[in-house]
């Protein structure tokens, strides 16, 4: 069963049941980064001296129903949207 976090995100993206939540957080991608964003992980997750992180303190959308899992999604999109201004100008 998919979790309602991923189905918020799946439709947002017109595609109701296609996406399974995963990390993204390798490694590689971390070293990649202009910009670590974490969501509550803490001290679970990884740090990479010479990066800048920002930790989103969001409610956990595990176990709420798709109702309270849509506005968490939309407070995700509306932060993305505010980094991306910020590091190139040029948010959708």
């Amino acid at each position: 069963m998919i979790d309602a976090d991923a189905d918020a995100l799946a439709e947002r993206l017109n595609a109701p049941g296609a996406t399974e939540p995963h990390s993204l957080a390798t490694e590689e991608s971390v070293l990649a980064a202009d910009v670590v964003v974490t969501m509550g992980c803490g001290d679970a997750c990884p740090v990479f001296t010479g990066k800048r992180y920002l930790d989103w303190e969001l409610p956990d959308p595990a176990s709420k129903a798709l109702e309270e899992v849509r506005p968490i999604r939309d407070e995700i999109d509306r932060r993305v949207r505010q980094l991306l201004d910020e590091l190139v100008g040029t948010a959708a």
